[in-house]
């Protein structure tokens, strides 16, 4: 639906998705004057419990986002598995930023993967799999180890298994259920970093200072920001995302995932539309942040400054620190540079994102001992 490009405070945006990302892109929207309607299958969730209408349905009933899209000015996205149906449904009646043609490169991975090589990104070796047959031929090609991954609906390490001289291949062809996946060479980084850059509504973009991340089983544990890495490493980063929004043709936000080889080689990993686990810190320690970014990229409004104002670190906040009982609250607290966010979850669970911390320092050291030292108060002492 063609429709104004830009749109003003007190103009009602749509959110795809309700939960921390939609949290959070709901509290810097409302804070700038927007209302927020959030759509999902589910009730009381992270977004919905600060917007200002929460509208529970199936993203396959047509009904239910055909009105939901009449009722917002602009429509975004949290996630990107939303059916690329539901998306032309909803553009069918209001404006909707990133558009559906991005979520349908993003939401799968052999589509994203076999886009970055036409785009002319560097990334790691794959190869398509469909059958038992197929895996054993690329794994003959690729080598090992190598990771086979399902090619849809992946996401913090779900879906991946590794490949040794030790896999059983016709086993690991099994546990994938006839899954389309993708098999991709085994990359020897050194540090896995993340740039997010926004692109508006006129083609200008913005990008963040370049994210180093540490993962603990395949979920995303700690985020250091600046990255430790080369000034020439930085830019080439910061670049190949410019890069990846410009082939998206991406109006919003732009998360992307790149593996730092040694010599300062990068290679491309993943895409997110949407704001980023590793982009938390920018809500404490950024001039804008990358919710507030997003917000101003679909309403079509100048981008803000990106600027880091000192040296951060976020820590993950998983439902393992509820073990013991309720977090030591008060204990991180009592840090006086930590920053406590939580999602409104209210059941936690083993490998459940449930809420982040966030440490500025006078050096990027000083913030990684804070915040990991906050994560450590919050399990109560015998």
């Amino acid at each position: 639906m063609s429709g104004p490009s830009v749109f003003l405070p007190g103009s009602t945006i749509g959110v795809m998705g309700s939960g921390q990302l939609g949290r959070m892109f709901a509290i810097a929207a409302r804070r700038m004057g927007y209302r927020v309607h959030t759509f999902s299958p589910e009730r009381d969730t992270p977004t919905g419990q600060v917007a200002d209408v929460e509208i529970c349905a199936s993203y396959e009933d047509e009904g239910a986002v055909r009105a939901f899209a009449k009722g917002v000015d602009v429509l975004t996205f949290e996630f990107e598995n939303v059916p690329v149906q539901s998306v032309e449904w909803a553009a069918e009646q209001c404006v909707v930023r990133p558009s559906g043609r991005v979520l349908h490169v993003c939401q799968h991975r052999l589509r994203e993967k076999e886009f970055l090589q036409a785009s002319g990104l560097p990334l790691p070796a794959f190869a398509p799999v469909t059958s038992e047959a197929h895996l054993r031929a690329a794994v003959e090609r690729l080598g090992i180890p190598s990771v086979l991954k399902t090619a849809a609906f992946g996401y913090d390490g779900k879906g991946q298994r590794k490949i040794t001289a030790e896999s059983d291949l016709a086993e690991v062809w099994s546990s994938f259920a006839g899954q389309a996946a993708v098999l991709e060479a085994w990359v020897p980084f050194e540090r896995e970093v993340s740039v997010l850059v926004a692109r508006g509504v006129d083609g200008s973009t913005a990008t963040y200072p370049v994210c180093e991340n540490s993962h603990a089983n395949h979920v995303l544990d700690l985020t250091l920001v600046p990255a430790r890495i080369s000034e020439f490493a930085a830019r080439e980063a910061c670049a190949l995302a410019v890069q990846a929004a410009v082939a998206l043709d991406l109006t919003g936000l732009l998360a992307v995932e790149m593996f730092l080889l040694p010599g300062d080689r990068l290679l491309v990993n993943e895409l997110a539309p949407r704001p980023h686990n590793s982009g938390h810190f920018s809500f404490d320690a950024s001039v804008t942040s990358q919710f507030e970014q997003q917000l101003r990229a679909v309403c079509g409004l100048p981008l803000g400054s990106t600027e880091l104002l000192r040296p951060t670190a976020m820590a993950n906040l998983l439902g393992d620190v509820w073990g013991d009982g309720e977090p030591d609250w008060a204990a991180a607290a009592a840090l006086p540079e930590v920053k406590i966010h939580l999602y409104g979850k209210a059941a936690p669970r083993p490998g459940r994102k449930m809420g982040h911390l966030v440490a500025l320092g006078a050096t990027l050291e000083k913030a990684q001992e804070q915040v990991q030292e906050a994560r450590r108060r919050l399990r109560r002492q015998p």
